[in-house]
């Protein structure tokens, strides 16, 4: 089986946008939850509700592929789950290493989505000297003076940063110059890296500010439907369900 250093994706050097490659993943999980329901074809339309975009978009996405489904029928829900891993290098093997083994560290070793999604994590590394040649995951960890070693030891080209953000950068360095090319960033901080690598960042804080952003306007929203029906029920009240102002009864 080939490793992550020897074949790159091809998505690139084929011209897809990068906001259809972000896409992809979608469709992928979309599909691979109708193949596992043994669901032969899918519409555009089915697969773009399941996946959360437009069918339009979805089959925009899909015509970078070479794919086009067939009227009348749809997507063969095989054949657009091995095209779609194959734009996006999963039909390979891609070595990980996870840098920073603490909660979060520990919790993506522990987490079971990454074999069956064509990743290997092929080492744990930690600063904390305690910390060595502790299990997690059923994976020994390693201390970070051997980064460099277990990176050419592996051929691994992905990297990911789960350590506190005050020693994100420096692991980040060290990681580029081993040969890393693609740095999935969980540290609370932008990294500074070299042309032609790859920077990801998941920073859960700022997906909660923006879902208290979307649940404060949605608040102000009914707020503002309340006033809106008070007004009218009280404009009703002083002027009469026909708009008419009552008379004013004699004493």
């Amino acid at each position: 089986m080939a490793t992550g250093r020897t074949h790159r994706p091809a998505t690139r050097s084929r011209g897809i946008p990068e906001a259809t490659v972000a896409r992809l993943p979608l469709y992928l999980r979309a599909l691979t939850a109708l193949s596992e329901r043994s669901v032969p074809t899918v519409s555009s339309e089915e697969l773009a509700a399941a996946a959360g975009v437009n069918s339009a978009k979805l089959r925009k996405d899909f015509s970078y592929l070479g794919s086009y489904g067939t009227r009348g029928v749809g997507y063969d829900v095989e054949y657009l789950v091995y095209q779609i891993s194959r734009e996006l290098g999963l039909t390979q093997d891609w070595p990980v290493v996870i840098v920073g083994i603490g909660n979060l560290g520990a919790a993506l070793a522990n987490y079971g989505g990454f074999a069956s999604r064509g990743f290997r994590v092929a080492a744990l590394i930690d600063a904390d000297p305690a910390m060595a040649g502790k299990p997690v995951a059923g994976i020994p960890v390693q201390h970070t003076d051997d980064l460099e070693k277990i990176i050419k030891d592996n051929g691994v080209s992905i990297g990911v940063i789960a350590t506190p953000a005050g020693a994100a950068q420096q692991v980040c360095d060290r990681l580029v110059a081993a040969g890393v090319t693609s740095i999935l960033n969980f540290a609370p901080t932008v990294l500074s890296v070299p042309d032609g690598v790859d920077v990801r960042k998941v920073d859960l804080s700022i997906e909660l500010q923006i879902l208290a952003f979307h649940e404060q306007r949605k608040a102000g929203e009914e707020a503002e439907a309340v006033l809106e029906a008070e007004a009218a029920a009280a404009k009703e009240i002083r002027e009469g369900p026909d708009g008419d102002v009552p008379a004013v009864m004699p004493a």
